[in-house]
């Protein structure tokens, strides 16, 4: 990612950006922060929105409005970036999806949305992504159910990109696409 953003810089495709990775400590705790029925996801976006976004408005020159903020995330954390977007529109006003795994829950908040301040959805699936793996050994369909995010999220009225790719579940495909969302997203 960093790679990418700075040759966007460097050549002037985008604005001035700050990049903040949130690291996680293994499969498991991914799963309670990042799942919406995860025992941590309630705490984790309150961190995103509470704590972490304030400390940065606090040390760096930031815009400090919605719209000056982004998410961004594929699979398991483009769901999270979904969630807390959703929670928290205010304070996030664009999300940057990549191939989210999307479930009952997400698609319920989704319909439940009910703010003033719709924010901006970029948002890809591959075609290929219909027996993805998952990490308790099980697979799923991502695709079907990004099909229906899609069109529950513009029939709420949400500026959304959406574009499927020929390609599967895999960095292989999301890296590419990744100079375009920023473009399109933070284009100068």
């Amino acid at each position: 990612m960093h790679r990418v953003a700075d040759e966007l810089l460097e050549n002037k495709e985008i604005e001035n950006i700050i990049f903040v990775g949130i690291p996680y400590k293994s499969v498991k705790e991914r799963s309670m922060k990042y799942e919406p029925t995860g025992e941590q996801h309630g705490a984790y976006l309150r961190f995103l929105a509470h704590e972490l976004v304030p400390f940065l408005d606090e040390k760096y020159p930031t815009y400090q409005v919605g719209m000056g903020r982004a998410l961004i995330g594929d699979s398991l954390a483009a769901t999270v970036s979904l969630s807390a977007a959703l929670t928290y529109p205010n304070i996030f006003g664009r999300v940057i999806l990549q191939s989210p795994k999307v479930g009952d829950e997400l698609l319920e908040k989704v319909t439940n949305f009910k703010s003033a301040h719709p924010f901006t959805v970029y948002h890809v699936i591959g075609t290929g992504e219909t027996a993805v793996k998952l990490s308790n050994g099980g697979t799923a369909d991502f695709l079907e159910p990004n099909r229906a995010l899609n069109k529950l999220l513009q029939d709420k009225g949400f500026s959304v990109f959406y574009e499927e790719f020929d390609g599967d579940h895999t960095w292989k495909h999301w890296q590419p696409d990744l100079k375009r969302a920023l473009i399109q997203n933070f284009g100068v």
